[in-house]
């Protein structure tokens, strides 16, 4: 049959067009509307960023057939209908178009509410497209804004359903828009305000430039669609539709990239073969497609589909500058480069695979212990800027990569938008390299979150914050309690403290809780812990190893020696369950913020340990210089307040959260004291004779706190630490530990 099938397109506005005169009906066997939201307004992004949506299958239709098929309205469609096309493919697409550009009088599917989608001008026109595409529910908040235009026009609102009111609506209300912008730069000058001014004169130039992106996209943007003959037979009709539904999986990126890449030249499913077994620890079938993002944030910043595409070889992107022109940009102009950034991001990924895995970096030694695979992408791609980067290459970048890394998990920002994340994190972890108060947003916010996180709820192996909790316990040097050694990592697993047996039977909510587990091997769980009570099993390892030794061990695993005396109870109940995991919910959160913002997670195990100490010292000292002085700052000398004053007005600018006067007390400003400052404190003249009796006399006192200061600061500064300042340093500490207990 000649001309059976057809393939044609439509631009947008006449798209727009067939579908506001009812030109589209759904046959009665396609299944209903089920698109979410966020599926429409992901779809309308799509279309505004020139992004391929996908071929429509139409039926050319007749009556009869209109008949046959019982074929309905798209859904929303409530004027009279001039049906010509069927939908085979392509219903949840145009059902989205009708619904966000004409804003039917009708709820949302399987919503209580009407949805309006809109776009935010200004995000649009800055190119964050990921901030710029909304939707909300329709309630008399929103019916007011959208009757009022100062009000929109002040927001920056373009609502979706002017584009289903063509041309002759759209250019008054992009006129309307710049106008009120106009006239608020006029009287902004007026007012001498020079500042609103610029800023109101910029959205005029960003409403003028969005009127004409508007519409080229109508005139320009060209959805594809097949149009069949509508001579052919109904039962071959639905047999085509039946072909797609049940044998036409959809494409994924990495799919629809392996074919266009082809014609180039690249073979990109072999060259994934090849990969796999290198990258196979991260356990995910979307590893491919991690491959193509860390290509794409290296080469662009971003790592969505859309962007993906530009990586084809010769495919032209088109850039936005500041000033509203245009430029193209090719990322890739052949095959070969094409393959040479593939090695590169293959590398990249696997040598962050070692990183990961590492039990002194980052802890996760089995593949079921990642916190986020999807955190994987921009971690390689971080890595590998710095590596071309040889500026940037040592201690203090690396440091801030796992502060990132770590702030990120605990604050599960990879749990959803990965690809916006990814974006962001890649742009502030570059500014941070760059300047140190420039500390991304993730980390300021697990700064102010992580002393509240509440672990007790952390019961599902899923979840990221729990298995984060297992790295840092392995990061720790968690010995295993029947050998006392480190164990085998490959046969390492979370075993209950407290038996689940007893909690289930007990009826305790948190016995599966993170605080109640820790990495030990299957042979201890069977061997020494089994079904019993710790007050059983522990007393045994104590009479088979040594209490001492075997309390040491426990502390590995963040258990205190508080805590273990909970579990030594006689009677252990529920109350004591629940005091345990507190105890150990504190243990664990101090030690985040010593290993994470502190960054003793950098340090050997044995430097980790002495640093401990030293930091438990210049907490006592703090706790005793207040004891002695009382809680009043104004017995800081005039030059060390200056440089502390400083350094909160830094961390302030750093955490705007923060309020100045949280830092008048004594006790909040030495926390901004080093060593030394505590130590000139304490012998100034008008203090000594508050500590004379404590520290005998300045002379000794001054030569540990010279011991002590040489060897924190070699071991924070990752200096090599001679035989001469350990020795010197242990006996400063032993000498401070002494004096410090018996005051």
């Amino acid at each position: 049959m000649k001309n059976a099938q057809k393939p044609d397109r439509f631009s947008l506005d006449s798209l727009i067009d067939q579908i506001s005169h009812g030109k589209f009906v759904i046959p009665d066997f396609q299944r209903e509307f089920e698109w979410n939201p966020w599926d429409v307004r992901d779809l309308l992004k799509s279309i505004f960023s020139d992004y391929y949506i996908g071929t429509l299958l139409l039926w050319k239709g007749k009556e009869e057939n209109f008949k046959a098929l019982s074929c309905e309205p798209i859904y929303g469609f409530q004027k009279d209908q001039k049906p010509e096309y069927i939908v085979l493919d392509g219903q949840q697409r145009l059902t989205a178009i009708h619904y966000a550009c004409f804003a039917p009088q009708v709820k949302f599917p399987k919503r209580v509410n009407q949805a309006f989608f809109y776009l935010n001008i200004q995000q649009f026109m800055n190119g964050n497209l990921d901030e710029a595409f909304h939707y909300d529910w329709i309630g008399n908040k929103w019916k007011r804004i959208l009757s009022t235009p100062s009000e929109i026009y002040d927001r920056h609102i373009f609502p979706m359903s002017l584009l289903g009111k063509g041309a002759w609506e759209i250019i008054p209300w992009i006129e309307g828009y710049s106008c009120h912008w106009r006239e608020k730069a006029e009287k902004a000058r007026l007012e001498g305000d020079k500042g609103g001014a610029l800023d109101a004169e910029q959205c005029v130039k960003a409403g003028k430039a969005f009127g004409n992106e508007v519409k080229e996209l109508l005139r320009d943007y060209q959805i594809s669609y097949i149009e069949l003959d509508k001579d052919i037979e109904v039962a071959k009709v639905c047999d085509i539709f039946t072909q797609i539904n049940s044998k036409g999986v959809q494409l994924d990126i990495f799919d629809l990239l392996n074919a266009l890449l082809r014609p180039k030249g690249v073979k990109l499913k072999e060259k994934w073969r090849e990969a796999a077994p290198r990258l196979d620890f991260l356990l995910s079938d979307r590893a491919n497609v991690y491959v193509l993002q860390v290509m794409s944030i290296l080469k662009q910043g971003y790592c969505s589909p859309k962007y993906l595409y530009y990586l084809l070889p010769g495919q032209p992107r088109i850039l936005r500058e500041e000033d509203g022109t245009k430029r193209t940009e090719i990322l890739i102009n052949s095959g070969d480069g094409f393959i040479q950034a593939w090695d590169q991001a293959v590398d990249a990924i696997a040598s962050a695979i070692k990183i990961i895995r590492n039990p002194r970096d980052y802890g996760a030694v089995s593949s079921s212990y990642i916190p986020y695979p999807s955190i994987v992408p921009v971690l390689s791609a971080i890595r590998q800027h710095v590596k071309d980067n040889p500026k940037l290459s040592g201690a203090d970048t690396m440091r801030k990569i796992r502060k990132w890394y770590w702030a990120s998990i605990f604050t599960n920002r990879y749990s959803s938008s990965v690809e916006s994340t990814s974006r962001r994190d890649f742009v502030e972890l570059q500014a941070w390299f760059r300047d140190d108060d420039k500390e991304p947003a993730a980390f300021r916010e697990f700064q102010d979150r992580f002393a509240s996180l509440s672990l007790k709820e952390e019961k599902q192996k899923s979840s990221a914050i729990y298995k984060a909790i297992f790295n840092l316990l392995v990061i720790r040097g968690a010995k295993d309690w029947r050998t006392f050694e480190f164990p085998e990592y490959d046969a390492l697993d979370d075993h209950h403290i407290v038996p689940a047996s007893w909690g289930i039977k007990n009826q305790i909510a948190n016995i599966n809780s993170i605080l109640n587990r820790t990495p030990l091997t299957p042979e201890t769980n069977r061997y020494v812990i089994h079904d019993k009570l710790p007050n059983k099993y522990l007393p045994e390892l104590f009479a088979q190893h040594g209490e001492d030794q075997t309390r040491t061990i426990l502390e590995s695993h963040l258990i205190s020696r508080s805590a273990a005396d909970v579990l030594l109870r006689k009677n252990f109940g529920k109350d004591d369950f629940e005091e345990f995991i507190s105890l150990r919910q504190k243990s664990i959160i101090h030690e985040m913020e010593y290993l994470l913002f502190k960054d003793a997670i950098s340090l050997p195990a044995a430097l980790r340990t002495i640093d401990e100490k030293i930091e438990t010292i210049e907490l006592s000292i703090r706790e005793l210089i207040v004891q002695k002085l009382g809680n009043d700052p104004a017995v800081i000398p005039d030059h060390i307040r200056s440089k502390v004053e400083a350094l909160i007005r830094r961390e302030i600018k750093k955490r705007p959260g923060l309020e100045p006067q949280s830092f008048d007390a004594l006790d909040r400003k030495l926390q901004f004291f080093d060593l030394r400052e505590c130590e000139q404190l304490i012998v100034s003249k008008a203090h000594w004779p508050a500590f004379a009796d404590t520290f005998g006399n300045k002379e000794q006192l001054s030569i540990r706190f010279n011991q002590l200061a040489e060897l924190r600061n070699k071991i924070r500064h990752s200096r090599d630490v001679d035989e001469v300042a350990s020795h010197d340093g242990q006996a400063a500490i032993g000498w401070f530990q002494q004096v410090l207990k018996q005051s």
